[in-house]
Formats: C-alpha cells, sequence, structure tokens
C-alpha cells in the first residue's frame, strides 16, 4: 500500500461526505475497564439476501462486542434480521473490556460466531474466517480496505462499515471568546490550556475521563504512538508494532514518544490544565461537562459525537475539531484517520453461512445509512450516502493539517485498557519520573507481546 495515495483517498472521502471504510475495533474496540451483563437482542423488521439456502433447523449466532455506543442500535438491527430470518436467532453480548475478555472466550471454547473484537495476534493464530473473497469488497473504499488487510498475508480478516476519527474536540464558542486559535504545537496547546484557566476559573481547560481506562489509552496510542507512526508511515509502522520492532518503536529511549508523552500530561495535571478528579471522572461525566460549556477541550473521536448531540442538539454549532498538537519538537500534530466498527466471523463457528448472511444483512445500504447517522461516523462503502454529522468540513481540515495515523495492532495481552491504566498509575504519582514510565511501558508491552509469540 502507497501510503501517500492511501491518504489523500481518506482525504477525498471525507471531504465529498459520502464515505467508505472497511477494518477494525473503533478500528478495534475502543472499549473499557469492567464487564457488564450480556445485552440480546429482541423482535422487528427487514429483509436480507441469503449467500446460501436457508438453514433447515434453527441456528443461534452469539455477536461479541465492547462497542458501546451502538449496543442499542444493533439490538434493533438484530431485531429486524431475526424477524426476517425465523431459523436464524443472534444474540449480542457487550463487555465493556471487550478486548480482554474475548481472551477467556477463546481460551474456554466459549467462541462467538461474530465478533468487533480484532487482534492482530489473533489473526495470526488463525482465529477468524478469511474474508478476502466475499463479494462486498467491491463496495468498500479502497484506502479503507487497505487499512483492513492484514499486513502479513495480504489477506482481510475482517471488515468494517464506517471511517473514524480522533483528535481534540474544543468549544468554539469559549475559543471565540478567548480569540484562541486551534494549536498544532505543543507549546501553543499548553497556552491555549493556560489562557482558558486564568480567564475563566469556572471551565476545566482540559477535561479527562480517566475511570474508563481506555480513555487514557487512546492518549497513548494516538499522542506517543502518533510519533513513531509519522517518523515510519502507515504500513511500516504497523509492522514495528506488530513485529516488536525495538529499535522503531523505543519506548523505553529517553526523550523518546512515551517519555515524551508522560512528561507532556505530567505538565498538564502539575499545572492544574486538566480536571482534579480525572483519576475518577467517566467517559458520561466528560460529555457531559462538555456539552455544559464547562470544559475547553476534550481527546476524542468521531464516535462521541452522537451522544453530545442527543445531550445538546444546538451544540452542533459549537464543536471544534483539530489534530492533536505535536508532543515531540520537530514533529507534527496528527489526526487519527482509520477504520471503524470491525466485524469479524470467528474460524471456530459452526455456522458460518449463516454469520455471513448477517452481515449482508448489516451491509445493506439502508442499514449502513442509518448506523452512520445514528453513530455521527462516516460511512465505509461507496453506495452509502449519509448525512453523519456536523462535522465533515472541519474532519476534511483535519486531515490536510495533521499527519494521518491509523490504529495501533498492540498485542492481545496488552490492551487499550491496560495501557490506560498504566496512565492512571502516572497520574497517581507511582511513577517518580516520565522515564520512568516509558521503562515501565516497555516492559509490559514486551510482557505481552512474548506471551502471545512464544513459539
Amino acid at each position: 500500500m502507497v501510503r501517500k495515495s492511501m491518504l489523500v483517498s481518506l482525504g477525498l472521502i471525507v471531504m465529498a461526505g459520502s464515505v467508505a471504510a472497511c477494518g477494525g475495533g473503533g478500528g478495534k474496540d475502543k472499549a473499557a475497564a469492567s464487564a457488564t451483563p450480556a445485552q440480546s437482542a429482541k423482535p422487528s423488521a427487514s429483509a436480507s439476501a441469503s449467500p446460501s439456502e436457508a438453514p433447515k433447523e434453527k441456528v443461534k449466532l452469539k455477536f461479541f462486542t465492547g462497542k458501546v455506543e451502538t449496543v442499542d442500535l444493533m439490538n434493533d438491527l438484530i431485531a429486524k434480521f431475526n424477524k426476517e430470518n425465523p431459523n436464524i436467532t443472534v444474540e449480542q453480548e457487550y463487555q465493556k473490556d471487550a478486548s480482554n475478555v474475548i481472551k477467556v472466550k477463546f481460551a474456554s471454547g466459549d467462541v462467538p460466531d461474530i465478533t468487533t473484537v480484532v487482534s492482530q495476534d489473533y489473526i495470526d493464530q488463525g482465529k477468524y474466517l478469511d474474508l478476502s473473497g466475499e463479494s462486498f469488497w467491491s463496495r468498500v473504499v479502497p484506502a479503507i480496505k487497505d487499512l483492513s488487510t492484514d499486513v502479513k498475508t495480504g489477506k482481510q480478516f475482517k471488515v468494517a462499515t464506517n471511517m473514524t476519527m480522533g483528535g481534540i474536540f474544543y468549544n468554539k464558542k469559549i475559543f471565540a471568546e478567548l480569540g484562541l486559535k486551534e494549536a498544532l504545537t505543543w507549546a501553543d496547546f499548553k497556552q491555549n490550556l493556560a489562557t482558558v484557566k486564568a480567564k475563566k476559573p469556572d471551565v476545566t481547560p482540559m477535561f479527562l475521563a480517566g475511570k474508563d481506562s481506555w480513555t487514557l489509552g487512546h492518549l497513548i496510542e494516538f499522542m506517543a504512538h502518533g510519533v513513531i507512526k509519522q517518523q515510519y508511515g502507515v504500513n511500516p509502522s504497523r509492522l514495528a508494532f506488530i513485529n516488536n520492532d525495538a529499535s522503531k518503536l523505543s519506548f523505553d529511549k529517553p526523550g523518546g514518544a512515551i517519555d515524551a508523552f508522560a512528561g507532556r500530561l505530567l505538565e498538564l495535571k502539575n499545572d492544574g490544565l486538566i480536571n482534579k478528579d480525572a483519576l475518577t471522572a467517566t467517559y458520561d461525566n466528560q460529555k457531559e461537562t462538555f456539552v455544559a460549556g464547562k470544559t475547553a477541550v476534550i481527546s476524542q473521536g468521531m464516535w462521541v459525537l452522537g451522544d453530545l448531540l442527543t445531550l445538546k442538539p444546538a451544540i452542533k454549532d459549537d464543536i471544534g475539531f483539530s489534530p492533536f498538537p505535536a508532543i515531540v519538537d520537530g514533529t507534527k500534530p496528527v489526526v487519527l484517520s482509520a477504520e471503524d466498527s470491525s466485524y469479524a466471523i470467528t474460524s471456530g463457528s459452526k455456522h458460518p453461512a449463516e454469520a455471513k448472511k448477517f452481515l449482508e444483512f448489516l451491509f445493506k445500504p439502508e442499514n449502513l445509512k442509518a448506523y452512520s447517522e445514528f453513530l455521527k461516523s462516516p460511512p465505509a462503502f461507496t453506495d452509502v450516502s449519509a448525512d453523519w454529522g456536523p462535522l465533515k468540513d472541519q474532519a476534511a481540515a483535519a486531515l490536510k493539517t495533521g499527519v494521518n495515523i491509523a490504529f495501533t495492532d498492540t498485542p492481545s495481552g496488552f490492551s487499550g485498557d491496560d495501557a490506560g491504566r498504566m496512565v492512571q498509575e502516572l497520574l497517581a504519582g507511582k511513577y517518580a519520573a516520565s522515564l520512568d514510565f516509558a521503562k515501565a511501558y516497555k516492559d509490559a508491552w514486551d510482557k505481552a507481546w512474548n506471551a502471545t509469540n512464544k513459539k
């Protein structure tokens, strides 16, 4: 894959407003800290194409996800599918810490048929069905298909319905009142937050939802890993993470990406530029304080947009979006531009034909349109036109301004939640210096990678 052509394609996709994407979990499931009870489907209506003859016996399909924002919508879609296909029953199970819960499922034999949790380790272990020959790929934007392609085998084991972006969300009204502009350097970013603190003491400059550890894991994945991703490009950096290439990752290097990230975050804490309850505040708290105009800046992805607009529809005119500022001098700002809402069929499924039938139902243009408009995320299929949200123009501008980066291929034993829990420890004062955090981070990553790659 040529990185330049891929990024140009992504930019054109967002600017056109009719986007296609195919890939991984929010790219990966960006799920968080603890398990919650399973949620299952309820009946409703719609039709779906069948890749094979209708099953003669009643078939139950297990759908396992960690994508909290879409649980209710997926239950509605599942209900429609179940009503149209009386011989097939799909049941949804949602777990907040899905990346870790699925390890238990694979180990215990309680394997779902379909999942939104896709990991390189499990691809390597043959846990997913090869979807490379499926007909829907002709409808997927090529740039997103590239991001969905396994760099080791050149095959596709996952397919995404949407494209997502991640960056800095800011309150445009507050910025305008204070004469602030989008910050691309760390010095400017920090100065913006300091100005908010000085001139609007009742407003939190930057709000962290630290109790939900995945939100802190994202800070590392996008800001710290972003330094590595822009240095080597999309595919070379993916290979570096997958193969744990220490010469490129340099996690414990003084002044390197992880050390710099930890130091920058501690700066914000020590200067009072983040909320005092950063370790106990939740994702819901973050959304609520932002729409209330009590927070100037948050770090999030497009997946948050639907919830923000539900909480306060009028906020649409006050939401700004920009790249993450460069945390290392001499580097560029970055913006997540990647595949989202991935689906994979497990190789252990006893009903692959029925599982494909369910995916074909989800990929109907009318269902993808509904999903995209609900999630406020660009659709990933070329035959879907959706009014996905008020940030299309700002998203297009961010793609031009920041280096476009993908999600990180992490070891299965070191999820975004695990990384986030280390950031919790950093904020709690466990590490005497930022370099101590960097060394601990490398140790945790190596331990997980080595456990996964044992011969």
